[in-house]
């Protein structure tokens, strides 16, 4: 069975290969290890031989990454 036949759609894998990693915070993988290597994203988990990166600590290595308010408008302004 493959992976999809086991876990239902809705239950995402927790531990993402580093391509996965890379897609779910929606960069390429060469960037992907640029943020890494920069610690502006998570180092991976080891399983055997296997690299992993935990879904969770991307999801809080995303949110602290830094908005971009250079060109933009208050909210109010966008949406009066």
């Amino acid at each position: 069975m493959s992976r999809a036949e086991i876990l239902p759609p809705a239950l995402p894998p927790r531990g993402l290969s580093r391509l996965m990693a890379a897609a779910y915070v929606g960069i390429s993988a060469t960037k992907f290890d640029e943020l890494v290597r920069d610690q502006r994203m998570p180092q991976p988990k080891r399983v055997d031989s296997r690299k992993l990166w935990d879904r969770y600590e991307l999801d809080e290595a995303f949110n602290s990454l830094p908005e971009d308010n250079a060109d933009s408008k208050a909210w109010d302004e966008v949406f009066p």
